[in-house]
């Protein structure tokens, strides 16, 4: 039997906290929950190591009790951590949530002024990915708003393609990290190194606007991508790689809270497809992954194992 892919990220790991009112928008005085472990990067590697069971990533915490959150989370869940560095006298990286009547989110991050960007990076960071026999990368638009972070990780991507890594990418668009113009610049630019492209709907209408799912996602199959996946929440999940285009259905379930769904999804889609699974087999994981994760209160929370997946495709819904 063929052993498992080596799956790795590398960006931001945060603790989130959770307003417990609806419309505050982050404004006014109101009761939170947390810290749960976060940062789009570190859902996806968790999600991922529970899917192949080999995972690594590169990210960096401050020495604190959020630290410590983020790293048991981490060693529970199989992700090897030998490149998460602990870095003293910075706080660990966090986001505040605000949830909304009409199902939208506000956040408040504190990334740039914390540990979260100081992952490693350089050749340190390549020879190391290298040397644990990794064969995906995979990238979060979360951790290129800031220009330092977003130089250190397109670096990281070039040196490992160079040497045969597959990239994966999901934009994970975020307003709230707009810095300038060079947030978009680079997730085209790795959109176009990379063999698994995984926008939301929302990142589909700002990349592409005015273009339907067929003709962006041609496009990038012409340029060398080898799977393209729409994530579409509720309305479930298309993709399309060079055998044809697949399309899967949402599950109705109990929307408790939307954050990390996707970064889930992303990390059960990329461990399947690069260990060889059939891409509408992959597919129809990572929706159910997808719906599990929604379920639960906190971004990691609802992260499933094989087996979990498994029981919820074979249950009543």
């Amino acid at each position: 039997m063929p052993q498992a892919p080596v799956i790795c990220s590398v960006g931001e790991l945060l603790v989130e906290f959770i307003c417990t009112e609806t419309d505050g928008r982050n404004l006014r005085a109101a009761p939170y929950v947390g810290p749960f472990p976060s940062g789009a990067p570190g859902i996806f590697i968790d999600q991922a190591a529970r899917t192949c069971g080999r995972a690594v990533f590169a990210g960096a915490v401050g020495d604190d009790a959020f630290g410590q959150v983020l790293r048991d989370r981490l060693t529970q869940a199989g992700v090897a951590q030998d490149l998460i560095r602990v870095v003293p006298g910075l706080p660990t990286g966090t986001a505040h949530v605000s949830y909304n009547g009409n199902g939208s989110r506000d956040f408040v991050f504190n990334i740039a002024a914390s540990a979260a960007g100081r992952f490693p990076d350089g050749d340190a960071a390549v020879d190391a990915f290298l040397a644990a026999g990794v064969r995906v990368l995979h990238i979060s638009g979360s951790t290129l708003g800031n220009p330092n972070m977003r130089a250190r990780a397109l670096a990281i991507c070039q040196g490992l393609r160079a040497k045969g890594v597959a990239i994966s990418i999901d934009p994970n668009i975020r307003i709230e990290l707009m810095t300038d113009a060079g947030y978009l610049e680079v997730v085209r630019v790795l959109m176009g190194m990379a063999a698994y492209v995984l926008p939301s709907d929302a990142d589909a209408a700002l990349l592409f606007p005015g273009q339907g799912f067929a003709d962006w996602s041609a496009g990038l199959l012409a340029g060398g991508t080898s799977v393209v996946a729409l994530k579409r929440g509720a309305a479930g999940a298309v993709a399309r790689d060079a055998g044809g285009t697949v399309q899967v259905p949402g599950h109705a379930v109990a929307v408790v809270d939307p954050t990390g769904a996707g970064d889930c999804f992303c990390g059960t889609l990329v461990p399947l497809l690069a260990g060889g699974m059939a891409l509408p087999d992959a597919l129809v994981r990572a929706n159910a992954a997808g719906a599990l994760a929604v379920m639960r209160l906190g971004p990691m929370e609802g992260n499933s194992t094989p087996a979990q997946i498994d029981a919820f495709l074979a249950g009543p819904r």
